[in-house]
């Protein structure tokens, strides 16, 4: 039986918020929010409180880089660089570290080994950036998640997938706009060679913001709603048949 996770259970050095799930519900689930590029925790804090998901704690991690020159907000890459040429810093640029934070020092050490939460049960939701330490970690690590959202974030270059060729098992909704977006036809492709369940949304809207409108939304709650598992309504000596 999974367990709420705490605050306390986490390594000191983490920067997270934990929005529990709705009143009188134990979670079954647990929803890892990772921010965009120079971004903090605080913004994905609220969005997992409106989200209100059921049977769903939320977790708002905090990249572990801080931005240089007393900049605000953090970062998910290895290191900085910038694009003189689009005027902003580059999103891709290695995730090694941030990939081996979200999977071994929040997902293994603690969901799995210290809450009891199996892997199908954790699902990882990135902006950006975080989209792309999402798709990265899942990468990685060879884990096979309940599934991974991604606004804007394609594949990172470096990822080496550790299963030895096979594709990755874990669902994936990635989204992006009509222009001016990083989810293009060949990131797509390179999703879908590493990835067996892929599904793409393309907003009417430019660019690849977060959403805006409940029409903008509703594709992502609906995804969740076929990953997220549930307790209700299902036997107390129920057995669970994969």
């Amino acid at each position: 039986m999974s367990r709420q996770p705490l605050e306390s259970d986490f390594s000191s050095h983490l920067a997270l918020s934990i929005v529990k799930a709705p009143a009188h519900q134990s979670p079954v689930n647990v929803l890892i929010l990772l921010h965009g590029l120079g971004d903090s925790k605080e913004s994905f804090t609220t969005l997992a409180t409106q989200m209100a998901l059921p049977e769903t704690t939320c977790i708002s991690l905090q990249a572990p880089s801080p931005l240089p020159f007393d900049l605000n907000g953090f970062h998910w890459g290895d290191d900085i660089t910038f694009n003189p040429s689009l005027g902003e810093m580059d999103y891709d640029t290695g995730f090694s570290k941030s990939s081996r934070v979200i999977k071994e020092e929040v997902i293994e050490k603690v969901l799995v080994q210290k809450c009891g939460y199996q892997a199908r049960n954790i699902l990882l939701f990135g902006f950006g950036q975080g989209g792309m330490a999402a798709i990265g970690t899942a990468l990685t690590s060879g884990l096979e998640l309940g599934g991974i959202v991604s606004i804007g974030g394609p594949k990172p270059s470096e990822s080496i997938i550790s299963s030895g060729g096979a594709k990755n098992q874990t669902p994936i909704i990635i989204l992006g706009g009509s222009s001016n977006t990083l989810v293009t036809q060949s990131a797509l492709s390179s999703l879908k060679q590493d990835f067996r369940y892929v599904e793409y949304v393309k907003w009417s809207k430019p660019g690849d913001s977060m959403p805006r409108n409940r029409e903008e939304m509703m594709p992502i709650m609906k995804f969740l709603a076929r990953r997220l598992q549930s307790r209700s309504g299902v036997p107390q000596d129920a057995v669970e048949v994969r």
